[in-house]
């Protein structure tokens, strides 16, 4: 056996593994801190029920708004402008029947009904102005030019955005 090769010693072998810090928490350490944290949380908790909240109770809102718009953009060129009045008439009721005690809203017709609106809407402008076309559209014998027309949209959708209950 002549010639046998020793092989060098292993470098890795001797190598000592570095020793890693503790791992970091993600809780705070301090009890304000972990105070402001749980304020925080309930405050997050709290702005979420009052928006979902709110939201639920406004969804006849955002549903007569956009019945509002199916009626003035589908039907407002073949429809004539007393059957307009007519649409947007009962828009206005189911709306108000949606948002207010049914024994309060039903009963209501004419003088009534318009007196009703101005005052959840705090103005005169159903009994006085334009909105007297909801009352009357069936039975006139005349139709809103295009100005009332449009007026009338107007005051409806501010009617159904602004009512206070």
């Amino acid at each position: 056996m002549a010639d046998v090769q020793t092989l060098p010693p292993d470098p890795v072998a001797g190598l000592i593994d570095i020793p890693l810090p503790p791992p970091v928490s993600l809780w705070p350490r301090t009890w304000p801190a972990r105070i402001a944290l749980a304020l925080l949380l309930a405050t997050c908790i709290v702005a979420a029920w009052q928006f979902t909240r709110h939201r639920r109770a406004n969804r006849y809102r955002r549903e007569a708004l956009a019945e509002l718009k199916r009626i003035t953009h589908a039907r407002a060129a073949d429809m004539a402008p007393s059957e307009l009045a007519t649409q947007l008439s009962l828009l206005v009721r189911r709306t108000a029947l949606a948002a207010f005690p049914r024994e309060q809203v039903a009963p209501l017709n004419g003088a009534a009904w318009l007196a009703f609106l101005d005052r959840t809407s705090d103005g005169t402008e159903f009994s006085r102005g334009v909105g007297r076309w909801l009352a009357s559209s069936p039975y006139a014998r005349t139709e809103p030019d295009d100005g009332q027309r449009s007026a009338l949209i107007d005051l409806t959708r501010r009617w159904i955005r602004g009512h206070h209950v």
